[in-house]
């Protein structure tokens, strides 16, 4: 689909780029041709990863970073611009999520979620947005979610911090496109990944089924296919793209709005015991 070296030599910042779709797109932009730095909280997860990266052939730096904090950050895009000089793509691809009814979130578990998500985008956003200004050139891929726009029951920590993301996404377009720095972003449907899964799919509920009988084409998305749209978005071959949010979700929000909006049929004592398990699995 894309020429091998259509990302030659481009520098490609991504956060939670050590599984899942941050990974997916970091291998995808490192076939052809970029120069990848991965970023996540979990050291393992990075050199894990990294080492993947390498066998492709291209560089590849690996760091650690919590986005919720800006001295990290900052920390972060130094080493980046000490070890290739520029930043030309960042991708804001970290995140946090867990299913719960409103009633029984804490403020902190609120807060977990809107702190990754939204103002670690920020972070990470203005951090880099910086650099781009003072190159006169750059391109910013924001990850949001269909419910961005269209809210969904059970994830309002999610939902609420995506829409931001949605709106400084757009925002950003105008105000920053006199630098020539474009701003876009995608929001997928279901796409399988371990970490996501664990934490959004309730066990003995056959959600993945459920889940896939909402979604018009009867299938989840492929890593393969949200990577080759980021390519192109991130691409000069999109030059006049800004400030687009591109669907991947294989018609999903257009049958049924709010990706989790039918938990409301889950018992209450099965919410209890699933929160008894986030907690144990978040101490561990």
């Amino acid at each position: 689909m894309f020429e091998k070296d259509i990302l030659k030599n481009k520098v490609v910042l991504i956060t939670g780029g050590g599984t899942g779709l941050g990974k997916s797109m970091a291998m995808r932009f490192a076939e052809l041709g970029a120069n990848v730095v991965i970023a996540s909280r979990k050291k393992e997860v990075i050199t894990k990863t990294a080492s993947q990266i390498q066998e492709i052939g291209q560089e590849v730096l690996g760091l650690q970073c919590d986005v919720r904090d800006m001295d990290q950050v900052n920390t972060m895009v130094s080493d980046t611009l000490n070890h290739f000089d520029k930043i030309d793509i960042l991708i804001n691809n970290a995140a946090g999520n867990f299913i719960s009814p409103t009633e029984m979130l804490s403020t902190g578990g609120f807060k977990a979620v809107v702190d990754i998500v939204l103002t670690g985008t920020f972070n990470c956003t203005l951090a880099v947005g910086k650099k781009m200004i003072k190159q006169k050139k750059g391109n910013i891929l924001n990850i949001v979610t269909t419910y961005a726009w269209t809210g969904s029951g059970y994830v309002v920590p999610s939902a609420s911090a995506k829409a931001g993301v949605l709106a400084m996404t757009r925002s950003l377009a105008v105000e920053w496109a006199k630098y020539n720095i474009r701003t876009n972003a995608i929001a997928p449907g279901p796409f399988i990944t371990d970490g996501a899964w664990k934490r959004l799919a309730p066990p003995g509920l056959n959600m993945k089924k459920k889940l896939k009988s909402r979604i018009p084409l009867k299938r989840f998305g492929e890593h393969l296919e949200l990577s080759n749209l980021a390519t192109y978005l991130i691409s000069e071959q999109s030059g006049y793209i800004n400030g687009e949010v591109v669907t991947i979700d294989g018609g999903e929000w257009l049958k049924g709005a709010g990706q989790f909006n039918d938990l409301e049929k889950i018992p209450k004592s099965l919410w209890k015991t699933m929160q008894v398990m986030r907690k144990r699995s978040k101490n561990n």
